[in-house]
């Protein structure tokens, strides 16, 4: 059992880190079209990934091979979809929750994070969500989970600050999965517009560090209505979220800042949203795994991207 909020004090500075961004790949062969929104590593070569426009609540299995000197994706695929039988929630966050192997899911429209077996079924037990944050906005609420075994905490934030917000909150639970401590986070300002078009920005993807500290991932879209000129800002920051810092504005510092695009000559773009730890390199370097939504690759247009981040 977590009391209060733990942080174990360890772990490289971002400052001196060196990042290497490998290419994104896609796998059109072995993982069918499809929404995916979120990722959690379960060990070896095992991956839960969730999928907002599933006919049915659950999730899919993927196998990522990744190099284990280069942090390059060798090879990935869709293994099988395991479901609860129910509607899908418009899941967006996974987080694989380690003492008792069992998977947590957000759910964007009921703003409940429940927990499933490794079968898909629902187990009864859920995240108890603060009251605050039934004032999640349409479609803007919670997206992000992750959960850091060393510490025994999950994380959630809303995808936008809540009603009546102009920051965001980021809410931590314990093993008994009850809330336990809250910070404020603010997003960066959105690019100058440069047309008309579909503009947003938000934080779809959480994902929580050894040492306790938290990568947060902030994504801004742009979408004209014939999608040449579309681009993707993913801006990946690392905060420390410290007990006695409970209620502030937490301090972020830019890890790394990806950008992607659709244009009469750039086919790259990538939503990406959803993103997890995966294993550590022979040389003790981290890999961070994204994962995009192509919206089923829409038109033929988008690819369901991978990609990794070694650091």
């Amino acid at each position: 059992m977590v009391i209060g909020c733990w942080l174990l004090a360890v772990g490289i500075n971002a400052q001196d880190t060196s990042v290497v961004v490998n290419k994104q790949r896609s796998f059109h062969t072995t993982i069918p079209a499809g929404n995916y929104s979120g990722i959690t590593w379960m060990g070896d070569n095992r991956y839960a990934v969730v999928n907002d426009k599933a006919a049915e609540s659950g999730y899919h299995l993927f196998i990522i091979d990744v190099d284990s000197v280069t942090g390059k994706i060798r090879h990935a695929s869709e293994q099988g979809f395991y479901s609860c039988g129910l509607a899908n929630r418009d899941e967006e966050g996974i987080a694989f929750f380690a003492p008792d192997s069992t998977l947590f899911i957000t759910g964007e429209e009921d703003n409940e994070v429940l927990e499933y077996d490794m079968n898909g079924k629902l187990t009864g037990r859920k995240l108890q969500m603060p009251a605050v944050f039934k004032n999640a906005r349409g479609n803007k609420g919670l997206e992000a989970l992750t959960y850091q075994q060393l510490t025994g905490l999950f994380y959630t934030i809303s995808e936008k600050p809540l009603k009546g917000d102009s920051v965001s909150r980021i809410q931590s639970f314990g093993n008994d999965l009850e809330p336990s401590c809250q910070w404020l986070y603010k997003m960066g300002k959105p690019s100058p517009k440069t047309g008309e078009g579909n503009h947003t920005k938000g934080v779809p993807a959480l994902a929580a560090l050894p040492d306790g500290r938290l990568l947060v991932m902030e994504r801004e879209v742009f979408r004209p209505k014939n999608y040449i000129g579309s681009y993707v800002n993913n801006d990946i920051f690392i905060v420390t979220p410290r007990q006695e810092d409970a209620g502030q504005l937490l301090e972020k510092q830019l890890l790394v800042s990806i950008k992607t695009k659709f244009n009469l000559t750039a086919r790259s773009f990538a939503n990406y949203e959803g993103m997890c730890l995966g294993p550590k390199l022979v040389d003790g370097r981290q890999v961070l795994i994204l994962i995009s939504d192509s919206q089923n690759q829409y038109k033929g247009y988008l690819k369901d991207w991978l990609k990794t981040i070694v650091f």
